[in-house]
């Protein structure tokens, strides 16, 4: 008789020295310092006339924080995407300077407090990535998360530490501190929704419940997540800020499309935004203002529709390849530090430097769904889909509220506008990006080789159908 030898199969291992991802992204992150210094230098001799002195130390600066966000990249997620990172950099790069170009005209101090929540935001980086060593961690504290999400939203009505700016209240002023909560909201929030769907996906996409002769999907799966997700909206909504409510709606609309695969979600999510839009248009003066601004600035151009008409002035002077860095005067229009910082980069580089910011974004957005692609796990697929539509839905969001393709609402440009709480959580959403790339990046995965071991593959088909199948 003969007997069969099973044989252990061989765990492939990580090879020793630097990983070919980490060696581009070195190279990636060397070309993004020599584009900012090149930036730089010539914004200060455009804006002073004079060749700057502290080219040398801000050299060194970016050097050290790249430097060191890239070791912990090799050390943590050796096997992540490798553009992830340089392009946050150049948008952060290019922030800055246009920061820097706002203070020598206005001899404001912005610039300093924005390189400090880099350097913040670069330590948030490497602790989430030190702290979270796998995704699927995540996943076991949902309720922890939900609660300290939303315990961030309500943060802002608490008399006392909210505190109104620009008729949205959203900041909370603690001691010296000062920082928008919800920044970091949205991203637990994010992760909630992604466990909730994961576990209850079959629930929400195969229709259990009948209706007359028809079988349809059991709507009571979704009453408790529903709840919550209201419930965030109406408090953000008692904020009176619209951007934020907008963009949480939508993340929740498009991760349940994404886990169920059913486009009935985005069809009653969308006639939802309309009736949702149309009540808070009556009901919070903030939005009906910005509202009556988009649909006629020229009729406001004094008043509420002062910024809309002034960046498009400041557009058209940019051209093609916009007056010269340090030449411009869109600083002068209101918020030119955050909310449009855009426009400033359209009038000192013109177009050609606007499309760079915009490529940027698409390849950060493309980058981040092809981590999702390739995750390991459906918790982190949709983790990783419902984290590159924030950074993705701010861009669009801003960029189109300043070209008029939707109403302003005040969310910043991510990586680009002056805040430190929107640069602190922007370096931890794409820290948890890289964790699961690296995840999905890895060689020899144990499922893989469990399933070789026992000559089996998983069977596709006992997956219900979704986007993330």
């Amino acid at each position: 008789m003969a007997f069969a030898t099973l044989r252990t199969p061989k765990v492939l291992r990580r090879p020793k020295g630097p990983k070919p991802r980490r060696r581009t992204e070195l190279g990636l992150m060397v070309g993004v310092g020599v584009i900012v210094a090149i930036m730089y230098t010539l914004m200060v001799l455009g804006s002073t006339a004079k060749v700057p002195t502290d080219v040398g130390p801000l050299l060194v600066v970016l050097f050290l924080l790249a430097a060191t966000a890239h070791i912990a990249n090799r050390v943590l997620v050796p096997d992540a995407h490798p553009v992830v990172l340089p392009l946050a950099f150049l948008l952060n790069g290019i922030g800055y300077t246009m920061i820097v170009r706002i203070d020598l005209a206005t001899h404001g101090n912005y610039a300093s407090l924005q390189a400090i929540w880099t350097a913040v935001g670069v330590a948030a980086y490497i602790v989430t990535l030190t702290v979270v060593r796998r995704s699927r961690d995540l996943d076991r504290y949902r309720y922890l998360l939900l609660a300290i999400g939303i315990g961030l939203l309500v943060m802002p009505m608490v008399p006392g530490i909210g505190v109104d700016i620009g008729g949205a209240r959203l900041w909370v002023h603690i001691g010296r501190l000062q920082f928008q909560p919800v920044e970091l909201g949205e991203i637990l929030l994010c992760l909630f929704f992604a466990s909730y769907f994961i576990e209850r996906r079959e629930l929400l996409s195969i229709p259990t419940a009948r209706v007359g002769d028809r079988l349809v999907v059991d709507p009571r799966p979704l009453i408790p997540i529903a709840l919550a997700w209201v419930f965030a909206i109406g408090v953000i909504g008692l904020e009176d800020d619209i951007g934020f409510a907008a963009l949480l709606f939508a993340v929740f609309v498009v991760m349940l499309w994404v886990a169920t695969g059913r486009s009935m979600y985005l069809l009653v999510g969308l006639v939802g935004f309309a009736v949702a839009a149309i009540a808070a248009g009556f009901l919070f003066r903030q939005t009906n203002i910005r509202v009556e601004a988009w649909l006629d600035p020229w009729k406001y151009a004094e008043t509420s529709g002062y910024q809309l008409v002034q960046s498009w002035f400041a557009l058209g002077s940019g051209g093609l390849g916009g007056v010269g860095l340090g030449l411009g005067q869109a600083w002068r229009i209101p918020n030119a530090l955050d909310d449009f910082i855009f426009v400033v980069i359209g009038e000192e580089m013109g177009l050609l430097g606007s499309t760079v910011v915009v490529v940027a974004f698409l390849l950060l957005v493309g980058a981040g769904m092809r981590i999702a692609q390739a995750a390991r796990s459906q918790f982190a697929k949709l983790t990783a889909t419902g984290l590159t539509v924030i950074i993705g839905l701010q861009a669009f969001i801003i960029i189109g509220g300043i070209v008029r393709l939707v109403p302003e609402t005040g969310i910043t440009l991510p990586f680009v506008s002056y805040g430190g709480s929107a640069l602190l959580s922007n370096y931890i959403l794409i820290a948890l990006l890289m964790r699961i790339s690296d995840e999905g990046g890895r060689t020899g995965p144990e499922t893989e080789t469990m399933h070789r071991t026992i000559g089996t593959e998983p069977d596709p088909a006992s997956a219900p159908t979704s986007v993330l199948t």
